[in-house]
């Protein structure tokens, strides 16, 4: 028969193990499924709000400064405007005071301090204010109390996925998401993000801090993120950066040759514009004409050395093909490989398969690329459908992406690699 001490030795053992094999919910921060609307092609998912726990769904905006959401049907015995001219109303970058005459309620009250949530999708500024709330994380965390929010009114939704009535952001700014999550529970800086392609493969992942293990599982690579010295946003004080992800692309490849592009477009000037942008709102990557042209030109060659035969362009894609020609596989067509070069020694990312074509019809595939037009804000914006199935990590305390191109080539989804 075992001694005491040896069972308690054991049994401590066992439960170190199992510390080690299955982490608290504290250390795998504040995690998110993800789901994709099959008509806008955007991503969104559900939050919880306030003292009725009221469920929301909001669109996953990674460049948004803060959530907003439509505050007509709001109910909560905790909410509370942010007064202009408070320390948190500074920290909100909140100017001036905002006013209503009608009954109060969440979303209507006096001297509160001002916001302008945008709908990017009507280019829609709107006068609201700042509201703080409790937000509810899933799992056993507590919920942070004083979550700061905007309202909008309902009548300004045009444009955002049936059922989702606002907008979460992930962008470089004091209120978003990450950064009002990090600074109440201690963790670091960074979330990673998988958006779904479909339903039928899982929902996507969004997760806040904490520990992403992926390493084991997955390759991946890591570039350094690039801060746009002037902001993107509708409206900016002179001298603010912009508040979304850029990196830094030097080149792109088709089936291993450099498509033959001036190096200046791909950086970003004294104005701000160009550069590379990664936008989740973007449904198809965005090119600069210069670089469209001479791309699309590129890729059709390579795809006929492939024996895929071009069919009619259909709007709003120019290089389109014959879908009985294309050879598919698990992780989509065989078409020629895409690569965004980036600084370092070997590092790309590679766009393929699912990532770089679309089904028009059941005769009918297209280049997921889309013409950005001859005087862009940004030169390239890497879009949705280019992300799906893809592991990203915004790593704001290194400054760093960490990305791992398809997941499907390596025969995982979005659904089995965050924890």
């Amino acid at each position: 028969m075992a001694s005491s001490s040896s069972t308690s030795l054991l049994c401590s053992l066992l439960f170190f193990f199992v510390l080690l094999v299955f982490p608290t919910n504290a250390q795998n921060g504040v995690p998110l499924s993800l789901k994709k609307d099959p008509k806008t092609r955007q991503y969104y998912t559900t939050i919880t709000m306030g003292s009725n726990r009221s469920p929301i769904n909001v669109i996953v905006d990674l460049g948004g400064p803060y959530l907003w959401f439509s505050c007509n049907d709001y109910k909560s015995n905790t909410y509370a405007p942010i007064p202009c001219g408070s320390p948190k109303c500074e920290l909100a970058k909140g100017i001036g005071c905002y006013g209503c005459n009608l009954p109060k309620r969440p979303g209507c009250t006096n001297d509160t301090c001002a916001a302008s949530p945008y709908n990017p999708f009507t280019n829609m500024l709107v006068s609201q204010g700042f509201y703080e709330d409790s937000f509810h994380p899933a799992g056993r965390l507590a919920p942070l109390t004083r979550f700061v929010f905007s309202c909008m009114d309902k009548d300004y939704l045009e444009g955002l996925a049936n059922g989702t009535t606002g907008m979460l952001g992930l962008g470089r700014t004091e209120i978003s998401l990450h950064k009002q999550v990090v600074g109440v529970f201690g963790f670091a800086d960074k979330f990673s993000v998988c958006f779904p392609s479909s339903s039928s493969l899982g929902f996507g992942k969004l997760l806040v801090g904490g520990l992403v293990f992926t390493e084991s599982i997955i390759a991946t690579k890591t570039t350094p993120l690039v801060v746009n010295p002037v902001s993107t946003y509708p409206i900016f004080v002179e001298g603010e950066r912009s508040d979304e992800y850029f990196i830094g692309v030097k080149s792109i490849r088709v089936a291993g040759e450099t498509v033959s592009v001036k190096d200046s477009y791909f950086a970003i000037n004294n104005k701000g514009v160009g550069g590379t942008k990664i936008s989740s709102l973007q449904n198809f990557t965005a090119l600069h004409n210069s670089i469209y042209k001479p791309f699309t030109r590129a890729f059709v060659k390579a795809a006929a050395n492939m024996k895929i035969k071009s069919a009619a362009a259909v709007a709003p894609f120019r290089a389109c093909f014959k879908l009985e020609t294309i050879t598919r596989t698990a992780a989509g067509a065989l078409v020629p490989d895409i690569d965004f070069v980036l600084p370092g020694k070997d590092v790309y990312w590679r766009i393929s398969g699912a990532n770089s074509m679309v089904e028009i019809d059941r005769k009918t595939s297209c280049l997921a690329f889309v013409d950005g037009g001859s005087e862009p804000r940004t030169t390239i914006v890497i879009g949705g459908h280019q992300m799906e199935e893809n592991f990203l990590e915004f790593d704001l305390v290194n400054s760093q992406l960490k990305f791992s191109s398809s997941l499907l080539v390596q025969n995982k989804s979005c659904s089995n690699v965050i924890v």
